[in-house]
């Protein structure tokens, strides 16, 4: 694909993440493949993920065409952005579409990026994972590659306050090695992701510059506050039917 947005926008985002002091942490960029395609899954735990999980290909030279909601492309200013960074639209009404399209990208030697659980863990634990990321890697015949992020939701996640400056954050990029799948058993191939991203995720709490105890961006499970799983689940079924409500108050 030709890229004359996406080498600038990296640069400036570089440059700005210098000038606010912030670090990286990153761990396993070396299996990021230099050439040919694949099927990146990260986890999901803030809102600005996407813009962080692509740098963990850049030592590799590659650049990560992501899966995103569709509202993100229908927004005047962050949609033209979006489509000439090559990133791919994800309308759930059509996610055949989108789902085509990711196959095609990878086929074609792409790198493309996945959030496989969906939506925002508000645990920040790893949820449970559709099998779509699976099933793209198997259909186009390249490797999944399991990848967690961690630290982006103290930037902007769900039920918290903002801080999207960033000023002196940490935020910890680690990948994983490459999976081969072949899409026969999606559902077994899916849990393997899980476990996967589960170690990951262990890894990048321990490595992370501030201790989890006490902390409510960090899992229960090491000592945090933040929701349990269970907890998590409820709430995020809370918030599902207050939007079917609103969407249902719009159209009487």
């Amino acid at each position: 694909m030709r890229d004359i947005t996406y080498p600038p926008v990296i640069l400036t985002a570089k440059a700005l993440f210098k000038v606010l002091g912030m670090k990286f942490q990153m761990s396993g960029t070396e299996n990021i493949p230099r050439t040919g395609g694949a099927i990146l899954a990260a986890n999901h735990i803030g809102y600005v993920d996407f813009i962080f999980d692509g740098f963990a290909a850049h030592p590799n030279k590659r650049l990560v065409r992501f899966m995103a909601k569709k509202d993100a492309f229908d927004n005047k200013i962050s949609g033209p952005i979006m489509r000439s960074l090559h990133h791919i639209s994800v309308d759930r009404e059509h996610g055949v579409e989108s789902y085509n399209q990711a196959v095609e990208y990878a086929r074609n030697g792409e790198i493309v990026g996945i959030f496989p659980e969906a939506t925002i863990s508000r645990s920040f634990e790893i949820k449970e994972l559709k099998t779509g990321a699976v099933r793209m890697a198997a259909e186009a015949g390249v490797p999944l590659i399991p990848m967690v992020t961690w630290g982006t939701q103290l930037l902007k996640t769900k039920d918290h306050d903002s801080d999207l400056t960033g000023r002196g954050k940490t935020i910890g990029l680690h990948v994983g090695e490459p999976l081969e799948v072949t899409g026969e058993d999606p559902v077994a191939e899916t849990e393997m992701l899980r476990q996967a991203m589960s170690a990951l995720l262990d890894k990048a709490i321990a490595d992370y510059p501030i201790r989890p105890e006490g902390q409510w961006w960090a899992p229960a499970r090491h000592g945090g506050t933040a929701p349990t799983p269970e907890q998590a689940k409820k709430l995020d079924e809370e918030e599902q039917i207050a939007r079917a409500a609103k969407r249902a108050a719009r159209t009487d």
